[in-house]
């Protein structure tokens, strides 16, 4: 982790409110930009982006490039874990990722030996960026969270209910218990490398926490982030995580009290004033304009910002999105946001 200067996000991080929020955006390094596309359409497929350094570092600036940002984040994708462990992963255009489900026979057919050894282009892509950034910027890594993750790999593409994971894990316990455990190894592993290669601060993608009741939730998604928390700061003291549980929403306060984040992000649709009274008042927020929000853009956006920045004018806060950046987004939009956000309105 670099810490040779200022960098008002990690800050943020660490539990200190600035004079206004500073400002990421998930995805900001994607399909909206056309110089991303430029990029992607001369690459062999978008996990070889996602391994080729000097494609991942391009794609990581381009929107430090357009925009004021107050961080980088690595470009990479999730799913490299279950691709690193062995399991088939590609990505079809216009369909997503498509994975070859595993089952409790297939389960011992994954490799977490190799992990770090296949994801070494991703942590030589962490360490060009911190030598690229400015020393004012936060570089920020991240991994999947295995709830997340593991729906993946279980289902074999996206779900809107993660339906193939929840009866994996009530039909086959000890299997998925197992898978469990080999994926919070992998991302505590993973996140480590990266913060040794120079990322200042790592967040946890929970991107699936929405279908999972509260015994669930509890063990699958608080149990798991948990302990990949206390991982990564036996190997790495007081490393600045942030955690983000889409659709935690009654569940948030016990995600923050068990999980020991820094940080935690809010989904769009976390009430602002039940975000303010859940989560305690010296813990960092994160969030939550809509995406579609800054797709409309106007006088809407504009009046949702000033209600977000003035929800949590009280404590840190980082100005985001409630999930990611989505394609059709106007570059114009994102540039009124990022100049709202400096303003502090």
């Amino acid at each position: 982790m670099s810490a040779s200067a200022h960098k008002p996000l990690l800050a943020t991080v660490l539990g200190q409110r600035q004079a206004r929020p500073p400002i990421w955006i998930m995805r900001q390094a994607g399909r909206y930009l056309p110089e991303y596309r430029a990029v992607r359409a001369r690459s062999n497929g978008f996990l070889h982006l996602c391994y080729t350094p000097d494609l991942a570092v391009e794609v990581s600036l381009q929107p430090l490039r357009r925009f004021d940002l107050d961080a980088a984040i690595l470009f990479s994708d999730i799913l490299v874990i279950p691709d690193a462990l062995g399991q088939s992963v590609r990505f079809e255009g216009g369909e997503g990722p498509i994975l070859e489900p595993i089952t409790p026979q297939t389960l011992g057919l994954l490799r977490p030996e190799r992990v770090l050894e296949h994801l070494a282009p991703v942590l030589e892509t962490v360490r060009r960026l911190r030598a690229t950034l400015a020393p004012d910027k936060t570089l920020i890594g991240f991994s999947g969270s295995p709830w997340t993750v593991a729906s993946y790999m279980i289902g074999g593409k996206g779900s809107p209910d993660q339906a193939a994971a929840r009866l994996f894990a009530l039909r086959h316990p000890e299997a998925f218990q197992t898978l469990m455990d080999m994926l919070v190894d992998a991302s505590v592993a993973y996140l480590v490398a990266q913060l040794l290669a120079g990322a200042d601060v790592v967040q946890l993608f929970e991107s699936w926490a929405l279908n999972l009741d509260e015994v669930a939730f509890a063990r699958q998604v608080i149990e798991p982030n948990r302990r990949i928390v206390e991982g990564v700061r036996a190997r790495v003291p007081k490393a600045p995580i942030i955690g983000f549980p889409r659709g935690a929403a009654g569940n948030i306060a016990a995600y923050v009290a068990a999980t020991g984040v820094n940080a935690v992000g809010l989904d769009y649709a976390t009430p602002l004033g039940f975000a303010a009274a859940q989560v305690p008042l010296a813990m960092p927020v994160q969030g939550n304009l809509d995406p579609l929000r800054l797709v409309a853009g106007g006088a809407q956006m504009e009046a949702r910002v000033s209600q977000i920045i003035a929800a949590f004018a009280d404590r840190p806060h980082i100005f985001n999105l409630g999930h990611g950046i989505v394609p059709e987004t106007p570059i114009e939009h994102v540039a009124r946001l990022v100049e709202l956000v400096k303003r502090g309105v």
